[in-house]
């Protein structure tokens, strides 16, 4: 599978930098594929903070396993970690040796969530220090041979690592599927409180799975999207666009259509966009909305393929209409 990391960037002004952790993650290792991944978000602008590697608190070691470092991260403790983990150390050693060997002696202020294999068995372990943000906390459990690490800080509550467990465990598909099915259960405002006023769960998303044949640092799947702080744009409802684009779930995703298929290109779109229509919807009027379902542009079907200038829609998502079960979304750059 080609990688692809896919930066969504969206121009707003830049209000101050925020610090860089991740506020909800999820750590996956599979033991039947060998597949290692790792998916989280946060309310930082990384564009403020200087960073273009939108999934750089996840640490995956194909064949190995995974580490993400969050809460005050320092890039000193994610290399100890990987440097213990491929000296053969558990994750749960690994949290041990951490926490008593953190770069600034402060391990309070840490969260690590790690998976990882040793032979053919496979464990996973987590860390949340005392002095992270609240809400803090973290879970770690495993289904049909796939063990997992949910943790988060600076959350709403418990509901959100609730809610990431439960869509994790009863997604459909491969681990990059269940790793994306996890961020949707983390979706609502404020998930991470500090985007309670841009009204989204974070202002940046990522999902990467690598595969065992991978080297490291060029996972097979990788997308990420990041956008500015009062965008006001959801991460994880563009990211499940670029996600439903690139990769197939045997579930019903944000992009799929329901009756009649309406297809965008491209998505996510520039100036113009090109939709194919199926035949019978030809002779109806379409609508573009956006995200409060305010009608934008609308124009009649008259033929399958109609090319339609958006170039003057702001950044975000939208929704092509033609009535309740004849719709289509897009991402606007």
């Amino acid at each position: 599978m080609k990688s692809i990391l896919l930066s969504i960037v969206i121009s707003i002004l830049i209000v101050g930098a925020a610090r860089a952790q991740d506020t909800f993650s999820i750590v996956a290792a599979d033991s039947t594929t060998r597949e290692v991944g790792s998916a989280g978000a946060s309310c930082v602008d990384l564009f403020a903070a200087g960073i273009s590697d939108i999934g750089f608190l996840g640490d995956l070691l194909p064949d190995t396993g995974t580490i993400n470092t969050q809460a005050y991260y320092l890039v000193a403790n994610q290399n100890n970690a990987r440097a213990k983990m491929r000296e053969g150390y558990t994750p749960a050693e690994i949290i041990e040796w951490l926490s008593t060997n953190d770069v600034q002696g402060n391990s309070t202020r840490r969260q690590y969530g790690i998976v990882g294999f040793g032979g053919i068995d496979v464990s996973a372990a987590a860390f949340t220090g005392a002095n992270c943000d609240n809400y803090k906390n973290h879970k770690t459990g495993n289904i049909n041979g796939i063990y997992y690490s949910i943790q988060g800080n600076i959350l709403l509550g418990q509901l959100v690592i609730d809610s990431m467990e439960s869509r994790f465990r009863k997604a459909q598909g491969d681990l990059a599927c269940r790793l994306m099915a996890a961020l949707q259960g983390a979706k609502r405002v404020g998930a991470d409180t500090r985007c309670t006023a841009d009204g989204t769960s974070s202002l940046f998303a990522f999902v990467k799975v690598a595969q065992p044949t991978d080297s490291y640092g060029n996972p097979s799947f990788f997308l990420g999207v990041r956008t500015h702080d009062n965008a006001h744009i959801e991460p994880i409802d563009s990211l499940q666009i670029i996600f439903d684009e690139q990769h197939f779930c045997e579930t019903i995703s944000i992009s799929e259509n329901h009756k009649y298929e309406i297809k965008i290109f491209p998505n996510p779109a520039g100036n113009e966009i090109k939709i194919t229509f199926d035949h019978s919807l030809i002779g109806q009027i379409f609508t573009i909305k956006d995200q409060l379902a305010r009608p934008l542009i609308q124009g009649k079907i008259s033929e399958i393929n109609q090319h339609v200038d958006v170039k003057e829609l702001s950044p975000g998502l939208y929704m092509i209409c033609v009535d309740p079960i004849h719709w289509q979304r897009f991402l606007k750059n």
